[in-house]
């Protein structure tokens, strides 16, 4: 996991404390990013997914 560029992406794009499923899914697609890895992240850091529809993020 890249934590540096997803910690740059998440900055870009003002996500500080939360993200909706779709901007996650979005963010990992515009920064060629894994969602997995952007999962990994948020629960490391504490950023909760909202929205979820499909059970991706937990």
């Amino acid at each position: 996991m890249d934590e540096e560029k997803i910690r740059k992406a998440f900055e870009a794009e003002g996500i500080e404390k939360e993200i909706k499923c779709p901007q996650a899914f979005a963010i990992a697609e515009k920064y060629k990013v894994a969602k997995l890895d952007i999962a990994r992240y948020c629960n490391t850091h504490g950023v909760k997914i909202r929205a979820c529809q499909l059970g991706c993020f937990k």
